[in-house]
């Protein structure tokens, strides 16, 4: 599909899904500087940032589990206790890791107590809508179910909140360009080799939503895009 010339005075809107909400929520350390500023670039009036609520659920589970700060910590000390013990360490080496360990246990264990938190304000965030799947959305996401799209049953629902909405937002606005932030291969109208994936192709060009690998919004034409 090819874009419009023109889109300077066009309203953009941007869906978000799951690992948006990972790269934005995570402990400091691990934030992706792209998904801050792309909710920084709709702050200030670039487009409108659309996510799925559930996308929120399913982030508060990766999150526990891939940056538990106490997971982490305790490998590595079991790692520089055997590594002292096999003499790979120096004892001065060893004691000044401890202290580090003990400086980010402090800090990462409290970014971690604040989750909850930073992944409540996403409902209150200008410029950015969570919203929930509503019968339009459930009805899609069963008749998406009834394709050979091979996809998770979460994929399907998240696949169907972009696309209903999609269509709600160009009734308000007939002229709107619409994009989706897509990290999920699995949602992403392109196999790895470049070649599209019809069907996904098909359902994003129908709904005249332009698909984007990164957060990189909007980008040139020769850039992969449904």
């Amino acid at each position: 599909m090819q874009r419009p010339l023109d889109t300077s005075n066009v309203a953009k809107h941007v869906f978000v899904e799951t690992n948006w909400v990972v790269d934005y929520c995570a402990p400091a350390h691990f934030k992706v500087p792209e998904a801050v500023e792309l909710l920084d670039k709709a702050q200030n009036g670039e487009f409108t940032l659309h996510l799925p609520s559930i996308c929120i659920t399913e982030a508060r589970n990766v999150i526990s589990r891939r940056f538990d700060p106490v997971k982490q910590i305790t490998s590595f000390r079991k790692y520089l206790k055997w590594a002292k013990a096999k003499g790979a360490v120096a004892t001065e080496d060893e004691e000044a890791v401890r202290r580090v360990l003990d400086i980010y246990q402090k800090t990462a264990e409290a970014e971690f107590v604040n989750l909850e938190t930073g992944l409540k304000k996403l409902f209150q965030t200008p410029q950015l809508q969570v919203f929930a799947l509503n019968e339009a959305m459930l009805a899609q996401a069963v008749l998406l179910a009834g394709e050979q799209l091979d996809l998770h049953a979460f994929d399907i629902s998240v696949l169907a909140a972009v696309l209903v909405r999609s269509g709600e937002l160009r009734m308000q606005d007939r002229n709107a360009e619409l994009f989706f932030c897509e990290l999920d291969s699995d949602l992403q109208p392109w196999a790895k080799r470049g070649s599209y994936r019809p069907q996904l192709r098909s359902l994003y060009d129908a709904a005249r939503v332009w698909v984007y690998g990164d957060y990189e919004i909007p980008r040139s034409p020769d850039h992969p895009i449904s």
